[in-house]
């Protein structure tokens, strides 16, 4: 996927994104950081068509992603948004159900195909024993994973991520960062997502974007990206950045740039 001179405005007067250049390379993680308003979700929302740009085009597979039928870009590319609600009478599974719609006509049954996609994503995502659950019985990080299993179901070669471990407490959130992990490791599937978590990204993505006031000031291998004048420049922090063989490399706040 190409991102090419993406200008995106949500009233015409004040550009949310700026001549935005970014190339997704193919089975790696990519994550977006940097702070609140910068442009995140918004370049997540274009680059999955909920958004239209003023200027410039997507380009996946050879053609612009406005040039796809909503059915058939829901069948190459599936998203988890930020904030997701769902009727609480639904199990896990009808819901999970759900992510065969973009393979189904309107009132189709669930062929051997969608029947062996959602056992697929409920397998990966480890929610067979809460299928017949429904979403109100489960933890905040049992949820997440529900969406995700629903993203899972559409068998999509790309998965976009919007801020997936926001709400979640440690433990959930290592949770769902170790099944992304796996999902790229053992699926290869193509993953892009925006965290917070600095650390996280680090230690999850194979390729950085780091954006600030609607730009990407700067992209890269994590190793090579992140460095104190960075993190500093993108967020007004400062911070110890360290590496060492269990940890790797990461960040340590200290205190609020000047």
């Amino acid at each position: 996927m190409d991102v090419n001179d993406i200008t995106f405005s949500y009233d015409r007067r004040i550009d949310r994104l700026h001549q935005v250049n970014a190339q997704i390379q193919p089975g790696k993680i990519t994550t977006i950081i940097g702070p609140n308003g910068c442009g995140k979700s918004t370049l997540l929302h274009v680059m999955s068509n909920n958004a239209v740009p003023r200027l410039g085009q997507v380009i996946l597979d050879g053609k612009t992603i406005a040039q796809y039928k909503p059915k058939e870009l829901a069948r190459k590319l599936a998203v988890v948004h930020q904030q997701n609600e769902a009727p609480t009478d639904l199990t896990i599974e009808k819901l999970v159900s759900f992510g065969r719609l973009p393979h189904r006509t309107l009132f189709s049954s669930l062929q051997a195909e969608d029947e062996q996609a959602i056992e697929w994503a409920l397998d990966c995502t480890n929610l067979h024993e809460k299928r017949f659950s429904t979403l109100d019985q489960l933890s905040g990080g049992e949820q997440q994973r529900v969406w995700i299993a629903m993203a899972l179901a559409q068998r999509t070669p790309i998965l976009f991520l919007d801020e997936p471990t926001t709400y979640l407490d440690m433990y959930y959130q290592l949770e769902i960062m170790e099944l992304i992990d796996r999902l790229n490791k053992e699926h290869q599937l193509t993953i892009v997502m925006v965290l917070h978590d600095i650390n996280q990204a680090i230690r999850y993505s194979h390729h950085l974007i780091a954006m600030k006031a609607g730009a990407i000031i700067a992209s890269g291998v994590p190793d090579d990206m992140i460095t104190h004048d960075l993190i500093r420049d993108i967020y007004g922090v400062e911070v110890l950045v360290r590496h060492d063989a269990e940890a790797g490399l990461h960040l340590i706040p200290i205190g609020v740039g000047l």
